[in-house]
């Protein structure tokens, strides 16, 4: 324990701070920069979700490019249909799949929802996997029972129909963020 404190001390006194366990690969988020530049998207962040990731553990996160760290996670489910389980995702474009759809997505357009804290925002996918996500009324929304915690070894399963779907505090922190800006944000499901 006196060993412990000794590091921590020499830590705090010399700046030293522990290297961050960054849940985003630097390539994907050097591929997400230069996207953004390349579209003239927003790159002060990109919301990030790795569907890989069990969905009783936070996987979307908002990635500040200029602060080069992670500013917000929390958990995000996933589509309930095309035989989707709690713990293995299927996706799909197709409409009334009911499935989550990968890719990147413009996300622009904040809107009243039925759901969670009653706001949501417009995705506009970019690619051939979720080309349709307009036509299948896709939006970035909360849904009040997600929880704002992590809750592994639970799942996190029957909130959504193909929309990534957040906690309401998790939601509030990103609106709060799209707010601000001026230019679509890129929002990037994969796995």
């Amino acid at each position: 324990m006196l060993k412990l404190s000794a590091l921590l001390i020499l830590f705090t006194l010399f700046g030293f701070k522990p290297i961050e366990n960054n849940k985003i690969n630097i390539d994907r988020i050097k591929e997400a920069l230069t996207f953004c530049k390349k579209n003239n998207m927003d790159t002060s962040i990109a919301i990030m979700v790795d569907m890989s990731i069990h969905s009783g553990k936070n996987r979307i996160f908002v990635y500040d490019f200029k602060q080069k760290k992670i500013t917000i996670e929390g958990l995000c489910a996933h589509g309930v249909g095309g035989g989707s389980t709690p713990t293995k995702p299927v996706f799909s474009n197709k409409e009334g799949s009911y499935c989550t759809s990968l890719g990147k997505y413009k996300v622009k357009g904040r809107a009243y929802s039925n759901w969670g804290v009653h706001f949501h925002y417009k995705m506009y996918g970019l690619e051939k996997t979720n080309s349709n996500a307009f036509k299948r009324i896709v939006v970035l929304h909360s849904y009040t029972p997600v929880p704002a915690q992590e809750i592994y070894p639970q799942t996190l399963f029957g909130q959504s129909a193909g929309c990534p779907v957040l906690s309401d505090a998790t939601m509030s922190k990103i609106d709060a963020l799209l707010k601000t800006k001026k230019k679509p944000v890129l929002l990037w499901i994969y796995v």
